[in-house]
């Protein structure tokens, strides 16, 4: 696969279409399946208000994973992403009923670089609060 969008009709500022991801306790299960990672935050209420969260939390990497995808779904090519890197600065916070969460995630070039690449800074929120920080990419455009 090849990146669907050319380099020359990129410019500093071009926003990528915003996405949102629901998130339940459905989802952080069949998470914690694929990735082997079990750890009692993500699916245990009692475990997490024990350790002092406000209630069981989506996986960190699930939720770099999500956020990635405002990228992923832009370029149409996953493997376009050159370097992704995000620090986490606060926790998906999933409740236990219906509705879960919803990470809001928005894109925009922050730079043009050499050999094709762009720089592209993602933030990514729930419940007004900004989840991931320095989120960043570098993406090899067509």
């Amino acid at each position: 696969m090849t990146a669907k969008i050319a380099y020359g009709d990129v410019e500093v500022g071009t926003e990528l279409p915003a996405q949102t991801f629901p998130v339940t306790r459905a989802t952080l299960v069949q998470y914690a399946g694929a990735s082997g990672d079990f750890n009692p935050i993500h699916w245990n209420e009692k475990f997490a208000k024990e350790v002092g969260l406000p209630d069981v939390i989506a996986h960190g990497m699930f939720t770099m994973a999500e956020a990635i995808r405002v990228v992923t779904d832009w370029t149409g090519d996953p493997g376009a992403v050159v370097e992704y890197g995000v620090r986490f600065t606060k926790p998906v916070v999933v409740p236990n009923d219906d509705e879960g969460a919803v990470i809001e995630v928005s894109g925009k070039v922050a730079a043009k670089l050499d050999e094709k690449t762009v720089r592209v800074d993602l933030t990514a929120m729930c419940n007004g609060q900004k989840v991931l920080g320095m989120s960043r990419a570098v993406v090899r455009l067509a």
